[in-house]
């Protein structure tokens, strides 16, 4: 019986109505659009209460307004609409996904980060070790010299370093000269102007990187530490000199960002946080300039007479428009008052609505999975007097519980019910897409009579027959707590999915739910980093590199006096393997492109999708929408702004 719905998007289509018509003129026509609804039902299945999510046949016909799409022809005026304003354009000012759109469009792209891999744009090319302009050399260490010892970590080199050598092997430091590599990157910028018609300069891209090592810039000085000198080489050439024995990944990105040295040179590092020539009207090199900006309505940009790319940008303007409400942003992109609504004012909620508003043709939306990626953690070796067989039994260290619970969990349900299909299932901590993804990985599929058989061989049965499991040693039934943030419809749904799941499998599952600041709290007091917990769903981010890191033995959150990596690491489910370790490790101390950075991550991702410390679920999905007329426009899995190609964005007429 029905007790309760959700009708996701009445309040969404009420609002329409209201706020199109006041933004449209006389001229306007009338479509209907039908939204498919997903509701919450509270259902009595064999004398429990249960909620569950589904998506329903109904649809509910609703009548909005709109601009008839023919339009003259004139100036291509894009309107972007996004939910938030920039707190700064300041390039070492700001963080905020609305202010990276922005910076697109005033900034030249150096690199971009497209479908997993890494393209230059602003550079006439990336570095790489088989074309000579990136070199690992063999160099002398002795003591009071700064390196990167066998640990990863910066030091001052004194007796007792241990230290990794050019032969890859490692050595105590004992007052002798020590032979280790350092690399060494040459990088050559595309000639370019800056919008005042100053030409960029190489000593710009050193200004920048001397603006980020100040101690008033308010920003990550992890390169800068393991940088031994970044100098100009030329009018549009630099060299970056990492310090002994840091081995970067990513060493052909260490370019840094040219910034007009001609026009900053006289404010100080801490002045150029607040100042006007930086934060809200910075001249740059990219395809458009700043003209004026309304706090708290809009950003106008016209094109940069002195842009370097012959024949772009294809736009006469933009205007970044801030709309806060989700509503009145679709309504507002319905009525053709917006071309663009970008990704930090929608999310897959909007998706029923968005993929009814495409089949009317009113427009274009974009689902992409990105970066993040649900999971749901076993706590395989917890903490103190949670610790297993101290607090609970031991429920998840054998592998095959995990495999099973794995097998009974339908992630395609919770893609297809919460997230519309428009998602993928993922099997390891990066997705199938990504060039790094192994053959031969163990996908588990959904398949609860296998689940069972192997949790019957396992030695976990229902011994007196009332449908839940019990543990082997105690005869304690198979319960268990499986925690969460509040606020988060998504997890809700996934959770109650998971619930509905293991009863299916003989497995009781208790929710809960806690604030971030409690779930997320460092142990040894937090639930999820004390290592204080059943079941615990969260998400991590994944990206270009796999992150390998996050699940390795070292990373075990705990006490480092007691062995661990230190409260507030990454490694909550206490599980560890010496051949994932090993794999890792391999592929961390290696540089791209050579066999033991590819096979070493490749060989990690086979020991975890057979292991399943955790369960992982599903890519979140990036949502933006455009009208019809929009061109070139698109969203990226590894770019974070959708706005990364302004200057090839145009509006057809």
């Amino acid at each position: 019986m029905f007790n309760t719905k959700k009708w996701a998007l009445i309040a969404l289509i009420v609002a329409l109505g209201a706020v199109v018509l006041a933004a449209c003129t006389p001229t306007t026509e009338t479509v209907t659009v039908e939204v498919t609804r997903v509701v919450t039902e509270t259902v009595v299945e064999e004398g429990q209460t249960v909620e569950v999510t589904r998506v329903v046949t109904e649809t509910v016909v609703e009548t909005v307004e709109v601009e008839p799409d023919a339009q003259p022809a004139g100036p291509k005026d894009l309107i972007v609409c996004m939910a938030q304003e920039p707190d700064s354009l300041y390039w070492y000012g700001t963080s905020m996904l609305a202010a990276q759109a922005v910076q697109h469009a005033i900034y030249e792209n150096l690199i971009t980060t497209l479908s997993y891999d890494y393209q230059a744009q602003g550079l006439e090319k990336l570095p790489s070790l088989n074309d000579g302009d990136a070199v690992l050399e063999s160099v002398e260490v002795n003591a009071g010299d700064t390196v990167v010892n066998a640990g990863g970590e910066v030091v001052v080199v004194e007796d007792g370093t241990m230290l990794v050598t050019s032969d890859g092997e490692t050595v105590e430091f004992a007052g002798e000269a020590v032979m280790m590599d350092r690399l060494v990157v040459d990088f050559t910028l595309k000639a370019r102007t800056w919008s005042d018609g100053e030409p960029v300069k190489a000593s710009d891209s050193i200004y920048s990187f001397n603006l980020l090592s100040d101690p008033d810039t308010p920003a990550s000085k992890f390169t800068v530490e393991r940088t031994a000198s970044y100098e100009a080489t030329g009018d549009l050439s630099t060299r970056w000199t990492g310090i002994p024995g840091y081995k970067d990944s990513t060493f052909f990105t260490n370019f840094w960002q040219p910034l007009p040295e001609h026009v900053w040179g006289s404010f100080s590092a801490a002045e150029l946080l607040e100042a006007e020539e930086s934060s809200r009207m910075p001249v740059g090199d990219g395809p458009f300039v700043v003209q004026e900006w309304i706090a708290g309505d809009s950003i106008r940009l016209t094109p940069n007479e002195f842009y370097y790319q012959e024949g772009l940008p294809y736009l006469n303007s933009v205007t970044y428009k801030f709309i806060p409400d989700t509503n009145q942003l679709i309504a507002q992109l319905l009525s053709g008052a917006c071309d663009i609504g970008t990704q930090d004012g929608m999310d897959a909620g909007q998706a029923p609505f968005l993929i009814e508003a495409e089949n009317n043709g009113l427009l274009t939306p974009y689902f992409q999975t990105g970066t993040v990626y649900e999971h749901i953690d076993f706590g395989v070796n917890s903490y103190g007097d949670y610790g297993d067989g101290v607090g609970r039994p031991d429920w998840f260290e054998d592998v095959r519980v995990r495999q099973a619970m794995t097998m009974c969990t339908d992630r395609q349900s919770m893609v297809d019910n919460i997230l519309f299909g428009r998602s993928e299932v993922i099997h390891t901590y990066i997705p199938s897409v990504h060039p790094l993804y192994p053959e031969g990985l163990t996908e588990w599929a959904y398949d609860v009579d296998a689940a069972n058989a192997l949790l019957d061989e396992a030695g976990f049965t229902d011994g007196d027959g009332d449908g839940i499991r019990e543990d082997p040693a105690t005869g304690t039934p198979f319960a268990v707590t499986l925690g969460t943030t509040t606020g988060n419809e998504m997890r809700q749904q996934l959770t109650q999915i998971f619930k509905e799941n293991m009863l299916q499998c003989g497995i009781d599952v208790e929710l809960y739910y806690l604030p971030s600041s409690e779930w997320f709290a460092d142990g040894p007091d937090g639930v999820l980093f004390g290592r204080r917990f059943d079941l615990g769903e969260f998400a991590w981010l994944t990206g270009v590199e796999p992150s390998c890191s996050l699940y390795m033995t070292d990373s075990i959150t705990g006490p480092e006096e007691e062995g661990f990596g230190g409260w507030g690491n990454s490694n909550d489910t206490g599980w560890s393997n010496a051949d994932f370790d090993a794999a890792c490790k391999r592929a961390l101390g290696a540089l791209p492109g050579t066999e033991d950075y590819e096979q070493g991550h490749i060989d990690a991702q086979v020991v975890f999708s057979q292991e399943v410390p955790v369960i992982p679920l599903f890519l979140r999905l990036k949502v933006a929408a455009a009208r019809p007329n929009v061109l070139n426009f698109g969203v990226d899995p590894t770019q974070n702004s959708e706005m990364y190609n302004i200057f090839e964005i145009d509006l057809q007429q």
